[in-house]
């Protein structure tokens, strides 16, 4: 069943809003990775903090809060260490990279260019 006139354009309107948003999500972190360096120390800080909530449970009273605290910073160092992505150094710059400063044709504008080549060779 063909869509109306209305449905078509409420649909190719959805489309555009839909690649500029996607668009702008993937340039914003296109350049950005986790880097395994900060992913091990995070790891490494994150242990020694739960070995030191260990040691402050173990050792009590106020000498075990003040450690605890420690500890739980140190985690909480260790996992936004870990989680934090890095800018990639060999990013590419779209006004330096003729391939990209060309407009791509989105999916539909590629499905009815197929389309109506199909349709016209008949």
């Amino acid at each position: 069943m063909p869509l109306s006139e209305q449905e078509q354009r409420l649909l190719d309107e959805m489309e555009r809003h839909l690649m500029q948003n996607d668009a702008d999500v993937v340039s914003a972190h296109a350049d950005r990775a986790l880097s395994y360096r900060n992913l091990i120390y995070g790891a490494v800080l994150l242990l020694a903090g739960i070995g030191g909530l260990i040691v402050g449970v173990i050792v009590g009273n106020v000498g075990g809060i003040i450690i605890g605290v420690i500890a739980f910073a140190a985690m909480l160092a260790g996992l936004m260490l870990a989680l934090t992505p890095v800018h990639r150094a060999g990013g590419r710059d779209a006004a330096t990279d003729p391939k990209q400063s060309e407009p791509t044709p989105s999916f539909m504008d590629r499905m009815n260019d197929r389309w109506d080549r199909r349709h016209g060779e008949h």
